[in-house]
């Protein structure tokens, strides 16, 4: 993955073989946890989904982000060895305490920029797609039912500390009195399969 300052970026992995990588509560909340430690100082969190067998953030770049580190014989910027450290040390609690062995996640984390110049609801879409996942899965009936997910905290729900609101509101042009009704809006197949 590399990153380039002031993007927004939908970052996401999934279980090898789609396997289940969240088993209990207790894992999702560790996943949070991790995530604040190893994503949240080198990027905003616009939003943020997990789901059973993967996960989903959409992320804006800042100063953070780019700042390289040398690993081993590498040069990686933070973010993205923010992300490897957030994996390897999920995967690792995760194989202890499921007695498993093997590579929890699919080698390759995808970010994939969501800054489109000739498509200003780009961003916007890829923010309720995020959301909409358990949804469309038929996890819930409503989105915000979903509590491993940041929709709760833009309806007020919950004041969960992981997102920047107030940059989010600003670089995707939320509007709070639409933000509901938007969030269940129809993704063409088409824009589905870019944010991919």
């Amino acid at each position: 993955m590399r990153f380039e300052e002031d993007y927004i970026y939908h970052v996401y992995n999934r279980g090898n073989n789609q396997q289940t990588i969240f088993f209990s509560d207790n894992d999702y909340l560790l996943f949070l946890n991790n995530t604040r430690k190893f994503i949240y100082p080198f990027c905003d969190i616009l939003a943020w989904c997990l789901m059973p067998n993967h996960f989903h953030f959409l992320i804006h770049s800042n100063a953070q982000t780019v700042i390289c580190k040398k690993v081993g014989g590498l040069e990686l910027q933070q973010l993205t060895y923010g992300v490897k450290q957030l994996l390897s040390s999920y995967a690792k609690s995760i194989n202890n305490s499921q007695k498993r062995t093997g590579n929890l996640f699919q080698q390759k984390t995808k970010a994939k920029c969501v800054n489109e110049p000739n498509c200003e609801s780009y961003a916007l879409t890829a923010f309720n797609y995020v959301h909409q996942n358990p949804w469309k899965a038929k996890l819930v009936n409503k989105i915000e039912d979903w509590q491993y997910s940041s929709f709760r905290d833009y309806l007020n729900l919950r004041n969960g500390k992981l997102i920047n609101k107030g940059l989010a509101k600003e670089l995707i042009d939320l509007d709070e009195s639409k933000l509901y009704k938007e969030a269940y809006s129809v993704i063409s197949p088409e824009l589905e399969a870019k944010l991919l």
